[in-house]
């Protein structure tokens, strides 16, 4: 009797007010993730406002995505320049910034949070929105390895609330993970997923598991390649060579781990280890461990299991 009064509450919730098209999107973080997310917002028809936690980043953030859009027009209005000018100039147009998160979402249906991974800094940021933001505001996080659960449970909208979880660079990957937990409305889950359509994104449904899907099986794949390689079973060159030529994948693993960076993923593995130290996917490498300790931690440091020309 349960399962049949919690779908009823679902769908009776303070999300059934919603407006079912998402028009204005505030983006907090604009580095790498969240930059792209409002890049791509705003070449969309989105209203947008991006927000740093200094003028210097918000500008660093904005040349950023007034580059990007230039080279994207380059390449869709070749022959007509002219036309590639006003696509720039009107995706700019729809992108304001600003260093005031709690101002920002006084007036805004979606807040995407792109900030560092930590759970402490997005209660702390989610808690501050949740008292500010009008009730018709839907909340998601971009986190890759966190759980969208145990960041909602600070806010008093979990019925309001998911993961949108792009993928870098984020105008070009066409992914992106919708994720619902439990309290998510049908009506806030609808949303996000025509946003996400709007957004030029190929949607995925994933309930709130480690990773969601793509991290979930990438993440442990590279630690087991980086197992194989330990052991001595091949050389870090046969390892990507098999994957590549015999699965046909684009990069080897542990090309990818560096290109991921060593760091980004360690911290990944490190979390869910701690949460569920029982499951041996999850266990962290010691070769990555030392890679990390001696400052190679991939392209980004011009060295990881593979060295890098600068």
């Amino acid at each position: 009797m349960a399962q049949p009064f919690a779908l009823l509450k679902r769908s009776l919730s303070t999300s059934s007010n919603l407006s079912a098209a998402i028009k204005h999107v505030t983006v907090i973080g604009g580095g790498l993730m969240g930059s792209g997310i409002a890049q791509v917002a705003a070449q969309t028809g989105h209203q947008v406002t991006l927000v740093e936690v200094n003028e210097e980043l918000l500008k660093k953030a904005q040349a950023s995505i007034s580059n990007n859009l230039g080279r994207i027009a380059k390449k869709l209005f070749k022959e007509k320049p002219a036309d590639g000018e006003k696509f720039i100039s009107d995706a700019m147009a729809r992108l304001n910034g600003t260093t005031s998160a709690t101002e920002a979402v006084r007036n805004t249906d979606l807040v995407v949070e792109a900030i560092i991974e930590n759970i402490d800094l997005k209660h702390k940021l989610f808690k501050a929105l949740d008292e500010v933001a009008p009730a018709k505001t839907i909340f998601a996080s971009n986190t890759s390895s966190l759980s969208i659960g145990e960041i909602a449970a600070v806010t008093k909208r979990k019925d309001r609330f998911g993961g949108l979880h792009f993928f870098n660079p984020v105008p070009m990957m066409k992914l992106l993970e919708v994720i619902r937990i439990p309290e998510t409305s049908d009506t806030t889950y609808k949303a996000m997923m025509e946003w996400g359509a709007a957004m030029g994104k190929v949607c995925i449904t994933c309930k709130d598991t480690p990773g969601f899907v793509v991290n979930r099986l990438l993440v442990p794949y590279l630690a087991e390649a980086i197992r194989m390689y330990e052991r001595g079973d091949a050389s870090a060159r046969d390892i990507d060579t098999a994957m590549k030529l015999g699965a046909g994948y684009p990069m080897g693993p542990l090309e990818l781990s560096d290109y991921v960076g060593l760091d980004t993923s360690q911290h990944i593995m490190n979390g869910w280890y701690e949460k569920y130290p029982e499951n041996p996917l999850f266990k962290p490498t010691e070769s990555v461990k030392k890679l990390i300790a001696e400052g190679k931690l991939g392209i980004k440091a011009g060295e990881g299991f593979y060295k890098y020309k600068k």
